[in-house]
């Protein structure tokens, strides 16, 4: 119990000292899971809208396989996404390796089956007839995607949610193709991890805490969103 006060004590020195690299590191982690979490939502929305509304052939299999990309293992995004990013794979020309974008690609290819297979579930609760009068009243494509977006909006927050959750939570993928590079690629879970290799667990332990309530913090926000538009 004294290590965890005493890496609680550290955090709040850390966050209220006004720490460069911790708070350069707290910005990078929100900032690569959020744009993560935002390419999750385009593919995922759109995946989620054809499979929910038009039931093509193999619904059931590609929900299946939607899924099982729910428990894909992080390492196998991240050796995936290194491959096909290193200087000799199909994208290495783009010299995205160990930088953030290629952070931001794995985090998005673990949290775009979340989003996917969470939001068809909730476009599956409409009504099944609601498009259809929708676009009878004379609305386009878009609109009517809009409104049942919005007849859906509660468990389609949780889906963004468990989303950004499997996003900042991630670690091994961000440390295969990110590098966990100082000033550069290193979040705060690679932070924690490589603080703990050194045996600083204070450190660690500090790292940790702020991650909990970065996270705490984001999702009380979307909470709050969720329940503001359930209420009104």
């Amino acid at each position: 119990m004294e290590l965890i006060w005493d890496g609680i004590r550290e955090a709040f020195r850390l966050i209220f000292t006004g720490n460069a690299e911790v708070y350069e590191i707290a910005f990078l982690s929100l900032a690569v899971s959020g744009a993560a979490t935002g390419i999750a939502l385009i593919i995922g929305l759109s995946i989620a809208s054809f499979l929910a509304f038009r039931a093509p052939p193999g619904r059931t299999l590609a929900l299946s396989l939607l899924n099982s990309g729910m428990a894909l293992p992080p390492v196998v995004v991240g050796l995936v996404v290194a491959v096909m990013l290193w200087r000799t794979g199909p994208l290495g020309q783009l010299h995205l390796l160990y930088t953030p974008a290629a952070i931001v690609i794995a985090q998005a290819v673990i949290a775009t089956p979340v989003v996917t297979a969470l939001s068809v579930v909730a476009l599956q609760t409409l009504h099944p007839k609601l498009r259809l009068q929708v676009l009878a009243l004379g609305a386009s494509r878009w609109q009517a995607a809009w409104l049942l977006f919005r007849e859906a909006r509660l468990p389609l927050i949780a889906a963004a949610m468990a989303g950004f959750g499997a996003a900042i939570s991630e670690v091994g993928a961000s440390m295969m193709v990110g590098g966990n590079i100082k000033g550069s690629t290193r979040t705060l879970t690679t932070s924690t991890v490589l603080e703990v290799s050194r045996g600083n667990l204070e450190a660690a332990m500090a790292l940790a805490f702020i991650l909990l309530v970065l996270v705490y913090a984001v999702m009380l926000t979307l909470t709050i969103v969720q329940q503001r538009r359930r209420a009104s």
